[in-house]
């Protein structure tokens, strides 16, 4: 039932894209792009995340069975936390990660290879990226500690703001007019991503003064950019969406590394050259 919540958050969103006409820009859209984000949004929903958690909570069981539903007496707030912090911290740090270490970065890179931002990108990552998702095993394991109500509202809730987030519609655009939204606003994007944080994190162009490459980490919760000091926050979004000077290389090595070639292009990625 998650999935399919969050699935139909997605398409939601796509379809107002495409009201709007904001879900296909013919020149920033490539055959291979399609067959990318098809190929990557399937592997989301039926593939990596429901193998990882089988194995995780297979695991679980077998290492501590006694231990089934151990946390299950706690109060929903104190679950909520430690979700929070077992698994939106956790993935908020292994996507910094990702961009600090090259070999890490292969996996990751497909989702900046676009020159474009909207709901095609929120899933678009290599294929084993979600199999080593540090966040995904936790998760795994605090839902067989007892955790699993509380983790079907907030995974459908962090899905609803990344997917949000990502969307070439800005929902967040408009509100920063309206003056006495203002304090609200302030305190709304230091909590969670944002269309204008997140779409940062995307921009092209470090020079534009609102791209933040090495930063805007942040994926339900723009809390942690604040706290470990990767925040830029302008309300402005980037003109232009990619990353620059990186060698162009195929789909199959963007979405298959390490099986298919590997992506070189590490000058980009590294702390020294990006900031």
């Amino acid at each position: 039932m998650d999935s399919l919540y969050i699935l139909v958050a997605f398409v939601t969103v796509m379809l107002i894209e495409i009201v709007f006409g904001r879900f296909v820009e013919k020149e920033h859209t490539k055959l291979r792009d399609v067959i990318i984000e098809l190929f990557s949004t399937t592997n989301v929903f039926f593939i990596a995340p429901p193998l990882v958690v089988l194995g995780a909570s297979s695991l679980a069981a077998n290492l501590f069975p006694e231990h089934a539903g151990a946390l299950s007496h706690l109060p929903f707030w104190v679950m909520f936390l430690m979700l929070m912090v077992g698994e939106d911290m956790a993935q908020y740090w292994w996507h910094r990660t990702t961009h600090t270490f090259p070999l890490l970065y292969n996996l990751h890179r497909v989702h900046h290879d676009a020159d474009y931002l909207n709901s095609r990108i929120v899933y678009r990552n290599g294929f084993f990226f979600y199999f080593l998702l540090p966040s995904l095993w936790i998760s795994a394991v605090l839902v067989y500690l007892g955790l699993g109500e509380v983790y079907a509202v907030y995974i459908v809730a962090k899905n609803i703001v990344i997917i949000a987030a990502h969307s070439s519609v800005h929902w967040d655009e408009p509100l920063y007019k309206i003056k006495w939204l203002s304090p609200v606003m302030w305190i709304v994007e230091r909590t969670i991503s944002t269309p204008a944080t997140h779409s940062a994190h995307h921009g092209r162009h470090k020079e534009d003064g609102i791209t933040n490459y090495k930063g805007n980490f942040g994926n339900f919760f723009f809390l942690w950019d604040v706290i470990f000091g990767t925040a830029k926050i302008t309300r402005k979004f980037p003109a232009e969406y990619g990353v620059e000077n990186l060698n162009d290389i195929s789909g199959a090595q963007l979405m298959m590394w390490p099986l298919v070639g590997a992506s070189t292009g590490s000058k980009v990625i590294e702390p020294k050259a990006a900031e």
